[in-house]
């Protein structure tokens, strides 16, 4: 007797918890019109359409749809001085500007992240308050060697070292010994080392002169801060790093000078990066004397000259990650008729990327997707986050926001979500209106405010070799 022939039920359809719809996909290649398809956080269809039933749509029409920015340079000084910043304002301020990851330094935080329980202390802030993914950098500082194999095994994203005075006593400028001895532990951990490269004797030596001419404005602190202080502290971690076989970053390159000295590295085939800000691209000297306080930072804004060969250096491919540098205080440390005495620090997370994307309006095509390479997927690639961050492709992370350009709108004080209303751009014109910010397939900004409802951070950390 023949077998009854079994009935085979048709497949149900997946059902997607969102999709994207509309939208102009931006990446490192070029911008094409696609739709994302989002289940359980990962970006899973990129499709002309998708047809899946799903649970939501988000309309994007009329807006491009970018990678999530990962900020890997931050100061939300947590914990010790929350009160300067904090992780949950300094991370919504991220998201209101199209961020969904930061790394934040190990300083300005008290105490600072020197070891593996400083770096679990700051994660469990973070899992709390974050409302965006977290990695966390550790320290290095003469005496804290012996801890940097453990700061690797707590997921330290990277280890960053002073070359000149932090300003924070618990956090000591790295000497030339322990910097490239650290360089070789740093290298057998398969840890990449960043430095703030000033050498600390010429920024001494040139403060000094200035002092001695009894002049403490603007112009003076800008005078006691010249390139050379940047290049000569670039060529040493540069020798450094080919002495070691290190993997380096050379964070907040102020200089087109300062990029040609790793370009020329790179093409001897030292392993370094460089990460220049927002602030350098977007603002000059005359506009440090204008603004003042909130326009102060170390290595100093340049002249317009070399901010326009900046971003000619970025348009190269020279500049390999754009960060902020966030670095905020209270007002009281920024107020001082001895500009000298004011705490050094650009608060600019939630809008400097956007007026990035603002000077691209008119050739949002051509620049957007470099853009999108150095605030998203260079960064993964660099910090070894290849796979799940950086990209608006299958398998990653759905890390995006949605933005738009329209009519100029002026920044003001009241839409700022760090805790201190203090920005260099506020006054400025944008043009860039950023509507969404989503983290792993969930909003977190929304139509100008926070989303109900909203994730919390998770912590990411490298993937070792």
């Amino acid at each position: 007797m023949p077998k009854k022939r079994e009935t085979l039920m048709p497949e149900e359809p997946q059902v997607l918890d969102l999709v994207v719809r509309g939208g102009r996909i931006v990446t490192p290649d070029g911008i094409a019109e696609a739709e994302l398809g989002i289940l359980e956080g990962k970006i899973v269809r990129v499709a002309p359409e998708i047809t899946e039933p799903r649970h939501t749509t988000l309309e994007a029409a009329g807006r491009y749809v970018f990678p999530g920015i990962i900020d890997a340079h931050v100061h939300f000084n947590e914990p010790g001085r929350a009160e300067w910043e904090g992780l949950a304002h300094g991370s919504l301020a991220l998201a209101a500007g199209g961020g969904t990851c930061f790394f934040d330094m190990p300083l300005n935080s008290e105490p600072p992240v020197l070891d593996a329980a400083g770096l679990r202390t700051k994660r469990e802030l973070a899992e709390q308050q974050s409302c965006t993914d977290f990695a966390l950098w550790g320290g290095l500082v003469p005496g804290n060697l012996d801890k940097l194999a453990g700061l690797r095994d707590a997921g330290a994203i990277g280890l960053k070292a002073f070359m000149s005075n932090s300003g924070i006593a618990s956090f000591p400028r790295v000497d030339a010994k322990s910097l490239h001895e650290g360089m070789r532990r740093a290298a057998k951990l398969g840890m990449l080392v960043a430095v703030h490269a000033e050498d600390d004797a010429l920024a001494t030596q040139f403060t000094a002169l200035q002092q001695k001419k009894g002049k403490g404005d603007a112009k003076a602190w800008l005078a006691s801060r010249p390139v050379e202080v940047e290049l000569a502290a670039i060529r040493q971690a540069i020798e450094f790093a080919g002495d070691t076989g290190c993997a380096l970053h050379i964070v907040h390159v102020s200089s087109p000078e300062g990029i040609a000295l790793i370009t020329e590295a790179r093409d001897h085939r030292v392993d370094v990066t460089a990460e220049t800000c927002s602030h350098y691209l977007l603002l000059n000297d005359k506009d440090v004397a204008k603004l003042g306080a909130p326009a102060k930072c170390a290595p100093p804004i340049r002249d317009e000259p070399r901010r326009q060969q900046l971003w000619a250096e970025l348009r190269a491919g020279n500049i390999h990650t754009v960060g902020s540098d966030h670095s905020p205080s209270p007002p009281e440390m920024k107020t001082s008729p001895d500009f000298f005495a004011i705490w050094g620090g650009i608060a600019g997370v939630q809008h400097g990327f956007q007026l990035l994307m603002n000077a691209c309006a008119d050739t949002a095509d051509r620049d957007l997707p470099l853009l999108a390479a150095v605030l998203a997927r260079n960064v993964a690639r660099r910090f070894r986050l290849t796979g799940t961050k950086g990209l608006l492709a299958e398998g990653h992370d759905a890390d995006f926001s949605l933005i738009e350009f329209g009519q100029p709108q002026k920044i003001t004080a009241n839409e700022l979500w760090t805790r201190h209303p203090i920005s260099p751009y506020v006054g400025r014109t944008s043009r860039t209106r950023l509507t969404h910010a989503y983290v792993r397939g969930c909003p977190v900004w929304a139509d100008g405010r926070v989303a109900s409802g909203s994730p919390k951070g998770k912590f990411i950390r490298p993937i070792l070799t």
